[in-house]
């Protein structure tokens, strides 16, 4: 090796490990007092669990990465996968509603998992979560969740996958903020709310530890790590030029979770050049594995066993997706939770 490559060498891990570096010194200042603002602070006043009482919350498979660096922590890619799934909308089945706190509940019943949930503003101004636009689908109402007040929108019943009324509600960002803590991780999509407005939600709850947002471009990922770089965000980074274009910004890579794709690449190239920035990679499996054990093509989860098994080994460290009560344990039994992950996972 000649004294250039030592350089070389040196360089890019210095480049790599420095904006990390600067990211926990921010986490570190906003651990004193007057540095962050809360209402309640972390895992403060809970609401009610919607049919998660608290002898079912003792049975919870629990993620809590307990601070900003631990949620880093967790998600920091090592040579095996995440040992959790994204729930997509929660992990809606019959009888528990998508975009729900006891589906939530039931979810994690099952299995470890990070909970992807859909913010939308009411009339009033106030956060709920809900994935359409309008209200058809999946509750009793009818027209657009954006034209009810918050009080109009509790008067509703959620649906449940097969059109059943259950007796749930809808719920709001700060409900589910709030439940989640010590509970779970969120993933905050972006519908009609703002990547600064979630990012100023995460703040107000002091949940940088516990909750994440999807942002829809790399200005909005700067805007919001400028904004506080305590949050972490999912990022659409589907292809090599975009991984090259998004490492140019200077968000630091350990903050950023990958989605790469509802169809994962097959370019294992891109996945490492991630991994080696120190980013996660996350795919999803809602638009196509999923849907052969939701439409009934296939009735058993482990005859696609090694179809799952293989978007994992071509570099994906984390599935999204709409079946966690029945990937997740079945991904559980056939892999060990790095140790350094342990930590922040806590079975029933």
């Amino acid at each position: 090796m000649t004294d250039n490559d030592i350089v070389s060498r040196s360089q890019i891990l210095m480049r790599t490990l420095i904006p990390c570096l600067v990211s926990l010194a921010a986490i570190a200042w906003s651990t004193f007092p007057g540095n962050t603002v809360a209402a309640n602070g972390p895992c403060g006043e809970q609401p009610s669990d919607a049919g998660a009482d608290a002898e079912t919350a003792l049975r919870l498979h629990r993620v809590d990465p307990q601070s900003p660096q631990g949620l880093r922590e967790l998600f920091r890619p090592v040579s095996e996968p995440l040992p959790f799934v994204s729930a997509h909308r929660g992990g809606a089945r019959g009888g528990f509603p998508e975009n729900c706190l006891a589906t939530f509940a039931n979810t994690l019943q099952h299995t470890f998992a990070i909970m992807e949930i859909d913010p939308r503003y009411a009339k009033d101004g106030t956060i709920v979560i809900h994935h359409d636009a309008t209200l058809e689908r999946t509750t009793t109402g009818i027209g657009r969740v954006r034209d009810l007040t918050l009080s109009e929108l509790k008067q509703l019943r959620l649906k449940d996958p097969d059109g059943r009324v259950t007796e749930f509600q809808i719920p709001t960002l700060d409900e589910v903020l709030e439940w989640a803590c010590g509970r779970t991780v969120l993933v905050l999509d972006q519908k009609d709310v703002t990547a600064t407005d979630r990012v100023k939600k995460i703040a107000q709850h002091k949940a940088e530890s516990y909750a994440l947002i999807i942002v829809s471009s790399f200005q909005d990922a700067k805007a919001c790590h400028e904004l506080n770089p305590n949050v972490m965000m999912e990022v659409m980074i589907p292809d090599r030029r975009k991984a090259e274009q998004f490492d140019k910004l200077g968000i630091p890579w350990c903050n950023v979770v990958a989605f790469v794709g509802h169809t994962p690449p097959e370019d294992e190239a891109l996945y490492q050049f991630i991994h080696s920035r120190g980013g996660s990679c996350m795919i999803g499996t809602s638009r196509n594995l999923d849907r052969k054990i939701i439409t009934g093509e296939v009735l058993d989860i482990r005859v696609l066993e090694r179809d799952f098994e293989a978007f994992l080994r071509r570099g994906a460290d984390v599935i999204e997706t709409d079946i966690p009560t029945l990937l997740g344990p079945m991904l559980r039994d056939t892999q060990t939770p790095s140790a350094s992950k342990n930590a922040y996972l806590h079975a029933p």
